[in-house]
């Protein structure tokens, strides 16, 4: 039976991704040879939402990384050198920013409104 998930992040920049998961995000990992490092992700969950109109075309797949506390999250990673594209704002499900990771990714953080 499935026992876990495994998210792919393809990048012309991977080292330099790596890197910043690593050492900005504070991911641990192993190296499985010749510096490809496969991350040990906190908790998981997955989302399945409709999409029509502008939404984001049917068959997108999206990766966003949540947190209990988007203030002082923000704060920790800025002083790590994250870069982030907009304040925290209200989607109604949660507290929302985004950071920019190497090789062009744009990553949601969120504080989310639900319980698990």
């Amino acid at each position: 039976m499935i026992r876990g998930l495994h998210a792919m992040f393809y990048s012309s920049h991977a080292d330099e991704l790596r890197a910043f998961f690593r050492d900005k995000l504070g991911f641990q990992g192993t190296d499985v040879g010749e510096g490809w490092l496969i991350f040990d992700a906190p908790e998981a969950d997955l989302g399945v939402h409709p999409t029509e109109g502008n939404d984001p075309p049917s068959g997108t797949a999206d990766i966003s990384f949540y947190c209990d506390d988007i203030a002082g999250t923000v704060k920790e990673l800025k002083s790590r050198g994250v870069e982030f594209t907009q304040d925290v704002e209200d989607h109604g499900y949660g507290l929302v920013t985004y950071f920019k990771a190497p090789g062009g990714f744009k990553v949601q953080l969120y504080q989310p409104r639900y319980s698990k």
